[in-house]
Order: structure tokens, then sequence, then C-alpha cells
């Protein structure tokens, strides 16, 4: 294409977007008004496969590869907006960075930790970048230059590694003292030798299944949604519905079992009592999170509706209390199960930092 957008030939999807998009909206002006020096910082950006992000001007506006639109996940289209508002969650972190390469000092950073919201939910990633300024023909500053990959699934797999063989022999001990636990409450709260052995198989074939989610992720943490998933694979042939939302999430491997656990636990009891026992019954299982590392809150619930009328029971056996006590102390959080008579509802709240991978 030959005319004024000349210098986007050949870079991609970007190119013809920078090419469509109105400029003249803003502070760059109209594209064939451009400085040659934006021209072509913008033209090399384009054509290479590399992750580039160009943030132009006073008001930092930006222009980016095609390479550069995987790192903004699904954030709002950066094109034309300000850097500082298209990385506004973090922008306390990179701003002396940037101002650094305003003044004409270039800083290459590696494996850069950060916690961005590109996908509607705190994620931690991190970043090898280098941030340099652009100059024109007569040496001012007029923009800076992001070159950028990011290194979260390495650094993820690091942290694995160094866990991995000190988490093994840890977890070893600790399964064999869950599972001594775990026999004895279950022999000591059932009524019949035949209900305690039933119960036993269950509750070490879902400890089993956890520790199948676990081997896959190193030992190290698993998927909460995986951990739930597992836990309610023997309970998916009742009745009634189960629905299961909430964002990613890795939990410790402590907790995961746990969890796993507890989730047996009221599932078994749906199955008997509540809303599995029935077509029309459902249960809602869910959690909300906070940033990665922080106090920000973390709520797990599991809700019930459409089953027998509740009935809170006599007397409290082995199940209830690892919902509500273990739970509670493993998550250093509050537990709250609640005998409502149009369906049973468990929360469990603590922290982020709480349910944070162990380091």
């Amino acid at each position: 294409m030959s005319g004024e957008t000349a210098f986007l030939d050949g870079g991609g999807d970007m190119a013809a977007a920078i090419r469509a998009y109105d400029w003249g909206t803003t502070p760059l002006g109209p594209i064939g008004d451009w400085p040659t020096a934006l021209k072509t910082a913008v033209s090399m950006m384009v054509n290479s496969h590399f992750p580039k992000c160009i943030a132009w001007g006073a008001d930092l506006i930006t222009i980016h590869n095609d390479a550069f639109r995987p790192i903004l996940g699904d954030k709002p289209p950066a094109l034309g907006r300000s850097f500082r508002e298209v990385w506004s969650e973090v922008w306390d972190e990179i701003s002396p960075i940037v101002a650094k390469a305003l003044v004409g000092e270039a800083t290459f950073v590696e494996d850069f930790p950060l916690t961005i919201n590109r996908y509607g939910h705190p994620e931690e990633v991190w970043f090898t970048f280098c941030y340099s300024p652009i100059r024109d023909e007569a040496g001012r500053i007029l923009g800076i230059i992001d070159t950028v990959m990011e290194t979260t699934g390495k650094m993820l797999a690091e942290r694995n590694s160094r866990l991995l063989n000190a988490e093994l022999a840890h977890r070893m001990k600790n399964t064999l003292a869950m599972i001594a636990a775990i026999a004895s409450q279950t022999f000591r709260s059932a009524e019949t030798l035949q209900e305690a052995q039933l119960i036993l198989s269950e509750r070490i074939a879902t400890l089993g299944e956890a520790h199948s989610i676990l081997t896959q992720s190193s030992w190290s943490s698993a998927p909460i949604r995986s951990v739930v998933e597992g836990a309610l694979a023997p309970h998916r042939s009742g009745l009634g519905t189960i629905r299961i939302q909430g964002p990613p999430l890795q939990l410790p491997a402590d907790l995961a079992m746990t969890l796993a656990l507890a989730i047996n636990e009221l599932a078994t009891n749906a199955m008997k009592y509540g809303a599995l026992s029935v077509e029309a019954g459902e249960v809602v299982i869910g959690w909300s999170t906070g940033r990665p590392h922080s106090e920000d809150a973390f709520r797990f619930e599991w809700a019930e509706k459409g089953g027998p009328p509740v009935v809170k029971p006599k007397r409290q056996g082995f199940g209830t209390r690892l919902v509500e006590r273990v739970m509670a102390q493993k998550f250093h959080g509050e537990v709250e199960l609640d005998y409502r008579p149009e369906g049973l509802r468990y929360v469990l709240a603590t922290t982020m930092i709480h349910v944070a991978p162990r380091e």
C-alpha cells in the first residue's frame, strides 16, 4: 500500500487497525501528520514478531503490534488510549520505569512480578521487558517503546521445582497422619462397622482423587476447580443438578485435600438428605477471590435449594466437625453452616494471603 500509511505495510492485523483508527481524536493527530520518528518506530514495531508497544507523547498514547495482543488478554482495546490507563492497576509499580525512559534512561528488567487484571480478576504474572526512549532526528525524547516477553509460565515452573522435593516428603507424612485421623474419627462416629467401612472407603477415595490432581501440579498446589470437580465426581450420578462457578485459583496442597474432604461430606449429605436427593434439587458452588498474597477477601460458598425441608441434625458427626472446625482452622478463616429450611448453606471466609501457594 502506498501513500501516507505505506510505513505500515507488512504489519499484520494491528497495522490494519492503526490505518483504520481515527487518530484525529487523539493528541497524535491525523496519521499523515505524524513525525518521521513515530512513523519509523511504528513501522519497525508492527513488522516485528516480538511483543512491542509504543507509548507516545505526554499522554503516552498506546500503539502496539500483533505479538503484544496476548499480553493484553481481555482488556478493552488499548490502541489510542493512554498507557497509564491501559495498565492503571500496576501504574504505581511501572511508572518509575516509564519516567526513567522519558528522560533518556533505558531499563531492562527480568522476571518482574505484577498483579494485573486482564481476564476480569487479579492475576499474578511475571514479565521480562525493556523500556527504551524514542528520540527524533534532533535527539528529543518523544516517547518510549516497551519490548516485552511474559515469563509467568517459567516462573511458576521454577517455583514448583523448588518446592517439589521438600513437599513430597512433607505430603507423605501428612497424608499418613490424615488417614489415621480420618479412620479413627470415622470408626468413632459410625453406628455400625459396615457403615464405618463404607464411609472410610469414600473418604480415602476422595483423598486419592485430590492426590491425583496434586500429582499433575507437581504436588505444590492444585486448581480449585479441579479439586471441587474431583471431589464431586462420585456424586454426579445422583439426582439434582450441580453448578460450579468461580475464577481460577491455585490452592496449596494441604488446603486442596482439606477442601476435597469437605466437599465430599457436603455432597454425601446432599445425596442422603438434601438437594441431590430429588430431581428438582440444585447445588450451587462458587468462590470469589482478590489480589494474590493480599488481605483481600476469599469466599467459598455451597448453597442448596429445591430439596426436602432441612432439619438440623441432632448429633454432630465427624463430617460436620470437618466442614466447620477443620476448614476454619486450616484456612485461618470463619465458617458458617446454616441449616435453612429451604436449603443448606455453607460459607467459608478468609483472606487471599491464607490461600496463597507456599513459597
